[in-house]
């Protein structure tokens, strides 16, 4: 079984682009935009999503449809 980092708060981008029903390369362009910036993981530098902020994001997106 797949686990995301510590006790399931944060998400990988591909988890948070599931979620969201967005590409990654969406994530991505959102962050080089400054649209939605995710931290960085401090080790490998990778994007780390919180989980609250992206389901907050997910019903702002579902509202404007």
């Amino acid at each position: 079984m797949k686990q995301t980092t510590k006790k399931n708060s944060h998400l990988t981008i591909t988890e948070a682009a599931s979620l969201l029903g967005v590409s990654v390369s969406t994530l991505r362009n959102w962050d080089r935009r400054g649209k939605f910036t995710p931290r960085r993981h401090p080790i490998n530098g990778y994007r780390i999503y919180d989980r609250a902020e992206i389901l907050r994001l997910r019903e702002q997106i579902v509202g404007t449809e």
